[in-house]
């Protein structure tokens, strides 16, 4: 795996984990579906300044329609309403502990449906990172199973249609470009979530008009949580893999500390640094590539040598 693709990663997981700061601002005022279709329309409007300065065009024709709806679904609006309804019913940790399940779903998506191979290293990669986020945020993994069973099973759907976007992605957006595939994404997940707002929530502009803060969440958790960051992951899924680009959600907890610690002068533990540590070196096993075996002909050519 290419270095850069892992300061991309880290890079990924502290815009993600700043996140959770702008949706805390955001709850107030709107549902998880609002919040969604918000989240997305600043994420579009973010893609698209960009597709200005950089005069970037969209080849319509060359989109693959239909996965580009699926992954869409499955990537931004399913999973968001689903996470923000069983945040209502989860802890935040245990929601965090959850959603780090990501990274399985997709290896084992990937291994049993989509020909991915995957080596000794990768599992023990992604057992390893798991152990530091539960270091990181102090949690045994019984008192998990205490939870809200239906909060508990709405965040698993969650990550498994995360592992299974991250898979299709790989499979059928690899020929097109990340702004395609970026912009594509958002609009069916602008286009989804709005009507699920329209729906099933009460909705207002007022807030967007009255309190710049709500303004300023919005710029953050879109332009950059949507705009910018889907940018990083899908240019992970293609110059690297699915499964290594999920690995985000194992960082994500720990960069969230890191912002707690930075802008509101909340103390860092020894368990943090343990924990990060621990995830770095989930994170750097998980990377490696399975070892390709030998052609045929190489070890026709390896006998007759020896």
């Amino acid at each position: 795996m290419k270095r850069s693709l892992y300061m991309y990663l880290i890079l990924l997981s502290l815009i993600w984990g700043g996140s959770f700061f702008f949706i805390k601002i955001l709850l107030p005022y709107y549902g998880p579906g609002s919040i969604a279709f918000l989240r997305s329309s600043f994420g579009i409007l973010a893609v698209l300044l960009f597709m200005l300065i950089r005069r970037k065009s969209i080849r319509f024709r060359q989109i693959p329609w239909v996965p580009m709806v699926i992954v869409g679904l499955l990537q931004t609006a399913v999973p968001w309403c689903l996470i923000g309804f069983s945040e209502t019913r989860l802890t935040s940790s245990t929601t965090s502990v959850l959603n780090a399940t990501t990274p399985f779903w997709t290896m084992i998506l990937g291994v049993l449906f989509f020909g991915r191979k995957s080596s000794r290293f990768q599992w023990i990669g992604l057992g390893v990172g798991f152990l530091g986020l539960l270091v990181v945020l102090d949690i045994h993994p019984s008192k998990m199973f205490d939870s809200d069973l239906t909060g508990f099973a709405t965040m698993l759907v969650a990550t498994f249609f995360y592992g299974l976007s991250s898979q299709l992605s790989k499979k059928y957006l690899q020929h097109i470009t990340l702004v395609e595939t970026v912009l594509g994404t958002l609009s069916v997940g602008c286009i989804a979530s709005g009507i699920f707002a329209i729906l099933f929530e009460p909705f207002s502009f007022s807030p967007l008009i009255h309190d710049w803060t709500v303004v300023l969440a919005l710029i953050g958790l879109g332009c950059f949580g949507s705009g910018v960051a889907y940018f990083l992951f899908y240019h992970l899924v293609q110059e690297g893999s699915a499964e290594f680009s999920t690995m985000s959600t194992y960082l994500i907890p720990a960069t969230a500390i890191v912002w707690g610690f930075l802008l509101l002068d909340e103390p860092v533990h020894v368990s943090l640094l343990t924990g990060l540590a621990l995830i770095l070196c989930g994170v750097f096993l998980t990377g490696r590539s399975p070892r390709k075996s030998k052609s045929p002909k190489l070890k026709a050519e390896g006998k007759l040598q020896g």
